[in-house]
């Protein structure tokens, strides 16, 4: 899997960009807000649907202009495919698959997968769990692109039904009794999405620890050894099996919500779900976060890219790898670790503002950024 073209209209800084790509490593070089992570972001958008820098589309459209297009040509198991979005903010967006229309610009997951690697990834260890969970999903879609149908379907019943316990309990402050006649259908709904989601997780989970737990012993060997733990809002009364169990997940969930329903009713929020569950990322026998030196954090969040890199790998669609300025920020033990894995991958995505900082081991295509133009020097 590889991207053989790129073109950006009006994305972010970019008025126009037309890039060819080849196999192997490619290198975009320039000082910062030249607008060389606006390229590599807008690969990673035709991969998930989503930015690494911001959560909504406004920011990737530029300024003054009613439109973002991304193009790329993707050579997907001997099969080039085009894809083309139109981001649209304050509308839907729109995609293309080779000229033709489809339904949903979910349709287009799957067809390009990419791991990215950022200095915004050092919230993976020190950020608020909403950073985590959104590691897993995004992986999750990654693997397997139905699961973006199911986490949409659930924050739309999770919106939903967080409206009517806040509506609720803001009426029973208030001395009323607040109408919850549908609460039970919300509630079934809930369990039905969340155990979709939540068995989703936890394979994940079992399958991606050993890997980041390598990765950082490969990483960082003179540290304590890491592990991560999937933690539900279920407690003792998650089932306990090998691999997840749907039925057996909605059945707990719906139990759960039925025991917490006097406290959801009282504060106006939905206490039980994968919405409140979280990722425990262990270094020796303490919680990364908060115990973790600035270079064991890097480390770890390092070792959960690439552990999700081994994982799609092992998949059999090895992702392309993204290496978003991110030499300048690791020693030379990390950055060596770091360039022996990206040596070996299919495609390699680097960006640097300076070409000193890329390790001789990702010799390859360089491209140079600068003054709105990107144009290939070797």
């Amino acid at each position: 899997m590889y991207v053989r073209h790129l073109q950006v209209v009006d994305f972010r800084s970019w008025a126009h960009a037309d890039l060819a790509f080849d196999p192997g490593v490619s290198v975009f070089v320039g000082s910062n807000g030249q607008g060389k992570t606006n390229l590599v972001e807008a690969i990673g958008y035709v991969a998930t649907l989503g930015s690494h820098r911001v959560a909504t589309d406004a920011p990737l459209v530029r300024s003054g202009s009613p439109r973002a297009v991304i193009r790329t040509a993707v050579v997907n198991a001997g099969r080039e495919l085009l894809v083309e979005l139109e981001i649209t903010p304050g509308k839907a967006n729109r995609a293309r698959i080779n000229r033709g229309p489809v339904p949903r610009p979910r349709e287009v997951l799957g067809i390009l997968r990419t791991v990215l690697f950022a200095p915004e990834d050092l919230a993976l260890v020190r950020g608020d769990p909403g950073e985590r969970r959104k590691f897993m999903d995004d992986l999750l879609v990654a693997r397997a692109p139905r699961y973006a149908g199911i986490r949409s379907d659930y924050e739309r019943v999770l919106k939903q039904r967080s409206a009517l316990l806040k509506s609720a309990g803001a009426a029973r402050r208030a001395g009323g009794r607040g109408d919850l006649s549908t609460l039970e259908v919300w509630d079934g709904h809930l369990a039905a999405q969340g155990a979709q989601l939540l068995a989703g997780r936890l394979d994940l989970i079992d399958d991606l620890a050993p890997l980041v737990a390598a990765n950082y012993a490969g990483v960082a060997p003179e540290s304590r050894p890491v592990s991560i733990k999937y933690r539900s809002t279920l407690g003792d009364a998650l089932p306990q099996r090998e691999r997840a169990d749907i039925a057996e997940l909605e059945a707990a969930l719906l139990a759960e919500i039925a025991r917490v329903r006097p406290q959801e009713v009282e504060r106006g929020v939905c206490l039980v779900g994968p919405h409140r569950d979280e990722l425990e990322l262990t270094l020796g026998d303490n919680p990364a976060k908060g115990y973790a030196s600035h270079g064991e954090s890097w480390s770890f969040a390092l070792a959960l890219r690439l552990g999700a890199y081994d994982l799609l790998r092992d998949d059999g669609a090895e992702p392309v790898l993204v290496l978003d300025d991110v030499f300048a920020e690791l020693d030379r033990r990390r950055r060596q670790q770091l360039a022996k894995v990206a040596a070996n991958a299919e495609q390699v995505l680097v960006t640097a503002a300076g070409a000193e900082d890329v390790p001789e081991e990702l010799a390859g295509a360089r491209y140079e950024v600068r003054d709105g133009e990107v144009n290939r020097v070797r």
